[in-house]
């Protein structure tokens, strides 16, 4: 990350000391803080040549204060975020609670339990306070939400997204057997994956509150695979055990997943390919009571766009939490760090969201 400050139109310490806490705002979770540190050291190289090290620290020492004092009003109103159940979201979640109750100054507070991405829309458009904050909206996922709420309603606000990919995948031992989509039509390559002896393959489709759940049942019946082809829903911490077994013993597992997440840092793992998207390819009826009969989808995920989202009855409970939502981006890169040390090394989220508040105060 490389912010330019032009200095000619500074001439006042109290200006530079603001333009840089919008920045760090701004920016801060975008990049690693090494990163952050070093252009930030030579920005002050570059352009504060009379700046003795003592002036620097106490501008670092007042860019603390200043965050922390003009967001004071941050105590308006405790905050509630979604306990959404996949490893990114839990990350974000963290993240946003500790901005929030450390240099902010201000209550937050994980809502154990509300993943299901319907509710948590409601709730942020009711502004109640029972749920302010969806820390991973995926696009087009949630397609109907989106439409409903932040477009029409208009009573969600979003930030700038970043960029992720969604597919089904299998283990690298398995793509000699299986490349695309038609290799699953195939009934041996079926009966590879039937764990219960009832003829079908089982592939895990997602948790049961997630839409993406349904989306992979509206595939599969797209591409005339459910004959041969059943979703097993189970949440995502009793897949990722599953999974580790299988690799382990080189056992077939067929799964839905997307990135960034730390699962493809800890196993080598191969997308399963899909057509192309194509006028007419994806019609889906979500909210519909017969969603299964009345939704079709037979070609690949376009990548998705993933956003953090918050009720704008914020802007009046809690303008300075809605501001700082706001201006938050973040990248794969960043999240996967997160990830990889709350799933793969198991530390504890809060501990994780606890140390890169340390790191960049």
């Amino acid at each position: 990350m490389r912010i330019y400050i032009p200095m000619k139109n500074f001439n006042a310490r109290k200006d530079l000391i603001a333009s840089i806490s919008i920045a760090l705002f701004t920016w801060m979770f975008d990049r690693s803080i090494k990163t952050f540190k070093e252009n930030f050291y030579q920005l002050l190289q570059k352009n504060i040549r009379e700046t003795d090290l003592n002036t620097v620290k106490k501008i670092l020492t007042s860019l603390v204060f200043i965050i922390s004092a003009t967001t004071a009003s941050a105590q308006d109103s405790k905050i509630a975020i979604a306990d959404l159940t996949w490893t990114g979201a839990t990350a974000i979640g963290h993240i946003i609670q500790a901005i929030i109750t450390g240099p902010m100054g201000g209550e937050a507070e994980i809502i154990k339990g509300a993943s299901d991405g319907s509710i948590i829309f409601a709730s942020m458009d009711k502004g109640d306070g029972s749920i302010d904050v969806h820390p991973d909206i995926w696009m087009p996922v949630q397609s109907n939400n989106w439409e409903k709420y932040i477009e029409e309603n208009n009573t969600v606000a979003i930030n700038k997204p970043y960029n992720g990919t969604q597919g089904m995948f299998i283990p690298y031992y398995l793509k000699d057997k299986i490349t695309s989509f038609s290799d699953l039509a195939n009934p041996a390559i079926a009966s590879m994956f039937d764990k219960d002896g009832n003829g079908k393959g089982e592939y895990w489709a997602g948790d049961t509150s997630w839409t993406s759940t349904k989306i992979w049942q509206v595939k599969f019946k797209s591409y005339g695979l459910d004959e041969l082809w059943e979703p097993e829903i189970v949440s995502d911490e009793t897949f990722k055990n599953q999974l580790k077994i299988a690799y382990d013993n080189q056992k077939p597992i067929l799964f839905y997943y997307w990135t960034p997440e730390w699962i493809f840092a800890a196993y080598e793992l191969s997308q399963i390919e899909e057509p192309l998207v194509s006028e007419g390819c994806k019609v889906l009826n979500l909210d519909h009571q017969n969603w299964l009969e009345a939704s079709t989808f037979s070609c690949k995920h376009t990548d998705a766009e993933v956003w953090i989202g918050h009720s704008k009855s914020l802007e009046d409970r809690n303008p300075a939490v809605a501001r700082m939502l706001s201006n938050i981006a973040l990248s794969p890169e960043t999240i996967n760090e997160w990830t990889l040390k709350i799933g793969r090394d198991g530390e504890n989220p809060i501990n994780v969201a606890e140390s890169v508040m340390e790191k960049i105060l």
